[in-house]
């Protein structure tokens, strides 16, 4: 199937879509600052570029887009129907990248956290997240 939108349509749509600072990492840095964790952001020297990195605790958060990100049997992750096999591809790399990059980290001694965009909407996985931290 072809796609629905011309290619500088497609083009302008993909270049409004943010890699850092997304309302779900804003929130997640929000509340981690407030209930008093310091902590870099996006990391160049670690694996994967994390987006939170908690030295004080050697951990890092990746917040993941569900769709970006291929989150199984979640309602945001769906194929789309227009060159399926090409995203089927982008998707499975992506995932591969983060599979290799968290095994990296945790030979490196890093705790991993992976906090999905779907999860933020349901507030108590902030406390699950400091449990995760301190524990």
């Amino acid at each position: 199937m072809a796609d629905a939108n011309s290619k500088e349509t497609r083009s302008y749509n993909m270049s409004r879509i943010k890699a850092k600072d997304t309302k779900p990492e804003l929130l997640v840095r929000k509340f981690l600052f407030a209930n008093g964790f310091r902590y870099r952001l996006h990391d160049k020297n670690l694996p994967g570029k994390p987006d939170i990195v908690l030295p004080r605790y050697k951990t890092v958060i990746f917040v993941n887009g569900c769709f970006w990100h291929g989150h199984e049997n979640c309602k945001y992750f769906v194929i789309p129907k227009t060159r399926t096999e090409w995203w089927k591809e982008k998707i499975g790399k992506n995932i591969s990248n983060d599979i290799k990059n968290q095994m990296l980290l945790k030979e490196m001694g890093y705790k991993v956290i992976i906090v999905w965009g779907c999860e933020i909407k349901d507030k108590s996985i902030f406390n699950d997240l400091i449990y995760s931290i301190i524990n």
